[in-house]
């Protein structure tokens, strides 16, 4: 990997790698080959839930924790790349944290992401999480945190376990209620993103909204 990069290495050979420093004296090969293909993917393994990660290949919490350390390391350097500049000029960026923390999580999480009028990011809030196809959100717990914070304006966005990132009229309800709320307030609704496996949907761009 030092000579070739990080394509230098397959996905099982980097969860082989992580194991290895764990798991003395025995092959890691065939655990981190099981890992992947029970939850079915590099991607879907590293959003797993830990105990999940400990449960199907009898992992120490620390061999656990370790596969799990790379997905934050993950996010902390896709997050990077927009943290500082306006979101809006860096969707391109945005869809690639927003995926790799949400396309492969196994239940339904929602996330707001606070803006102020130079569309910086102010506040990323994990709202809530709930069962594989409903995760509650609160309109109120919303434009709430967004007076809290002095935002001026906010991108919604949750995932669809399904992989389908197609908007339900619940989706589109709700965000429409979010934005009626925060409109007297002067509090604008950027876009409404839905994060799947196989792909995502902005509410903006499908004149949803």
């Amino acid at each position: 990997m030092l000579e070739g990069g990080p394509d230098a290495l397959l996905d099982h050979e980097i969860i082989e790698f992580l194991l290895g420093l764990f798991i003395l004296r025995r092959d890691t090969k065939p655990i981190a080959r099981k890992l992947i293909e029970d939850f079915g993917g590099f991607g879907a393994l590293l959003s797993a839930d830990a105990d999940a990660i400990k449960r199907t290949a009898d992992l120490s919490e620390s061999a656990a924790g370790a596969i799990k350390i790379v997905q934050a390391a993950t996010l902390r350097l896709l997050q990077s790349r927009f943290k500082d500049a306006p979101v809006l000029g860096s969707w391109q960026a945005l869809l690639d944290y927003l995926r790799a923390d949400m396309a492969f999580n196994p239940v339904e999480r929602v996330r707001v992401l606070y803006l102020n009028a130079k569309n910086m990011l102010i506040r990323n809030v994990a709202m809530s999480e709930g069962s594989v196809d409903e995760a509650a959100v609160y309109v109120r717990e919303v434009i709430r945190l967004a007076l809290e914070y002095h935002a001026t304006a906010m991108i919604l966005v949750h995932n669809h376990p399904s992989g389908d990132p197609s908007p339900s009229q619940q989706d589109i309800r709700l965000t429409r209620e979010i934005i009626d709320a925060g409109r007297p307030l002067r509090i604008a609704v950027h876009d409404h993103v839905i994060i799947g496996s196989r792909g995502h949907a902005s509410l903006r761009a499908m004149g949803l909204i």
